[in-house]
């Protein structure tokens, strides 16, 4: 089995971001691109870090009318992305639209609710019920709408991969047992995430910011 953990690249300078990727590329089985780098460092940035011969998640999590959906996808076809994400809140036309105009090969995984978002968040952009529900809400809506699977906390895979068992889930927000959390507000472990029926998992800062990265990640891959 490939290994599931994506490094979340999230790196300012482009030079320490292929370094970073190269000390641990035996240790991951992916490298997620998010909006940061992208904004940064743009195309090329992601051709640079596709080099490594890793797959690609493309993490910009696009949002507005179906059409500007759409017409994003068509160009970014070249970069060839192995994971693009969308807002699953963007309605079933934006999904559909965009999983149409996605390249062949790449998966198109909707965001359901941020990993940094509580019960309490929710409420205050008015939205009624707590996160699991909104998350099941929104999965229900991404699997009608012909998307790949969703982004969801560790949280929700469980119920979500119960009642979609061919989907792509995407787990971020993932803390190894004693890591500091930081903004997160609904983590799990990466074993936890994987055992209950994640895909991919996304680990950021416990990899990045550690002081030998490419043993932490082959300390996470081990627990797996």
């Amino acid at each position: 089995m490939s290994n599931p953990v994506y490094l979340a690249l999230d790196v300012p300078r482009l030079r320490d971001a292929v370094a970073l990727a190269e000390q641990v590329k035996a240790h991951v089985g992916g490298i997620k691109l998010g909006l940061e780098f992208f904004c940064a460092h743009g195309a090329h940035g992601v051709h640079m870090i596709a080099q490594l011969g890793l797959p690609i998640f493309l993490d910009l999590k696009l949002y507005d009318i179906p059409n500007t959906v759409a017409g994003a996808m068509h160009a970014i076809h070249n970069l060839e992305p192995a994971i693009i994400t969308i807002h699953a809140s963007g309605g079933r036309a934006m999904m559909e639209d965009a999983k149409a105009a996605a390249g062949e090969n790449t998966k198109v995984v909707g965001v359901t609710m941020l990993t940094s978002m509580d019960d309490r968040d929710l409420e205050r952009t008015g939205i009624k019920g707590n996160a699991h529900d909104q998350v099941m809400r929104l999965a229900d809506l991404a699997q009608e709408s012909g998307l790949d699977g969703i982004v969801c906390s560790g949280h929700e895979v469980k119920s979500v991969h119960d009642r979609w068992k061919d989907g792509y889930f995407v787990v971020p927000g993932l803390r190894p047992a004693g890591s500091a959390v930081g903004d997160q507000k609904r983590v799990v472990t990466p074993r936890q995430a994987r055992d209950d029926g994640a895909s991919v998992l996304v680990i950021g800062r416990p990899i990045s910011r550690a002081e030998d990265p490419a043993e932490a990640a082959r300390t996470i891959e081990a627990t797996l």
